[in-house]
């Protein structure tokens, strides 16, 4: 006998559509609606901080079927709004799982659908671009439901949901330097990277003060990725503007949006953003690829850096976005994508490395 549909995603131009609950099976949310490209990696993405009030689409077929592995994560509380599948898999093969994604969904009170056409969902992202949604009961009535999404306020405070609320450290052996890294959201894969590479982190909230910093006298400042829009994050741009020149600075994602803001530049939102592990972006210091793993929402205004101090060092090749800044006479340098990613790829892992000789003193940026 088919199952009978239970939940249903509406969006706010009125389309339907009817799947089958997981995850936390009752609760409703209103969420931006963006999908996801990547073929592995759910688990990361549903820990990753940038997609709080966002519920993702997964393009890959099939998901769960390798279950939740307890170092894995990128977060210690998800904050995904959603999470929207063609098929879940709940009986997981894999010799490290301790949790299926189910599991993990229900204990964070986070919805899952499944069932629905995931490809005419992304082709409808990808052709009107991204609008918010409802994960709801079948019983739930469209006018009801659209009445839900409009009165339903558009959050400005992303940044100041997933922040820590108090500086905490993630230290390793025989370390060579201390690093500030502001959170605005980070992934713990981040930190991962900055300590095997001889660093000591101090982890500080987002609206953490320059002068805060400055009794730290830290080797470099690194400045996280995060959820929303840069522009509503005004004190890590008052921050950077403040600490430029003094120290190192590294920038991820969000990271990079404010440092772009920071300098006098712009930014502005994207039709349906970038989200997967196959982005190909140029280095224009040496014109190699590189293979890219990306989540954002907005983008950096190419033209707007004009006589920022702000030089491009990285594109787009799909779009010709702003995909990496620099300023050498500052020390800051900044990129759109992640170079942590986590299953991967790994093209752009020397970036930590760059970030690393800057606080050696042994280049510029």
């Amino acid at each position: 006998m088919k199952r009978q549909y239970d939940r249903k995603l509406v969006l706010e131009d009125g389309a339907q559509y009817y799947g089958y609950a997981f995850g936390d099976m009752t609760k409703e949310s209103v969420c931006e609606i963006v999908f996801n490209t990547s073929m592995v990696g759910y688990q990361e993405i549903i820990s990753d901080p940038s997609y709080t009030f966002q519920a993702v689409v997964m393009t890959y077929p099939i998901i769960g079927n390798y279950g939740i592995a307890d170092d894995d994560f990128e977060s210690r509380i998800p904050t995904i709004g959603g999470l929207i599948v063609r098929e879940y898999n709940d009986s997981p093969s894999n010799f490290r799982y301790t949790k299926t994604l189910s599991e993990i969904l229900e204990e964070n009170h986070i919805p899952g659908i499944e069932g629905i056409d995931t490809r005419k969902l992304t082709r409808s992202i990808r052709d009107i671009g991204s609008r918010r949604g409802l994960i709801t009961s079948t019983q739930t009535s469209l006018n009801r439901a659209l009445e839900i999404i409009a009165k339903t306020p558009v959050p400005h405070n992303a940044v100041e949901t997933v922040s820590c609320k108090k500086k905490w450290y993630s230290r390793t052996s025989n370390h060579k330097f201390n690093v500030v890294a502001i959170d605005c959201g980070i992934k713990l894969n981040i930190i991962r990277s900055l300590n095997a590479r001889g660093c000591n982190v101090t982890v500080m909230p987002w609206n953490t003060q320059a002068d805060e910093i400055d009794k730290i006298a830290p080797d470099g400042i690194f400045i996280s990725n995060g959820p929303g829009d840069p522009q509503d994050v005004t004190p890590v741009i008052e921050m950077i503007k403040a600490l430029r020149g003094k120290y190192p600075i590294f920038g991820i994602c969000l990271g990079h949006q404010m440092i772009s803001l920071a300098y006098g530049g712009d930014t502005y939102k994207l039709k349906f953003g970038h989200r997967g592990g196959n982005h190909p972006v140029k280095n224009l210091l040496n014109g190699k690829i590189e293979i890219t793993s990306q989540n954002h929402s907005y983008a950096v205004d190419s033209k707007s850096l004009e006589n920022t101090g702000l030089e491009i060092t990285h594109i787009n090749l799909l779009d010709n976005t702003v995909e990496g800044a620099r300023c050498l006479k500052d020390r800051v340098f900044s990129v759109q994508y992640h170079p942590e990613s986590a299953p991967g790829p790994q093209d752009s892992t020397y970036l930590f490395d760059r970030f690393i000789d800057l606080m050696e003193g042994k280049c510029n940026a």
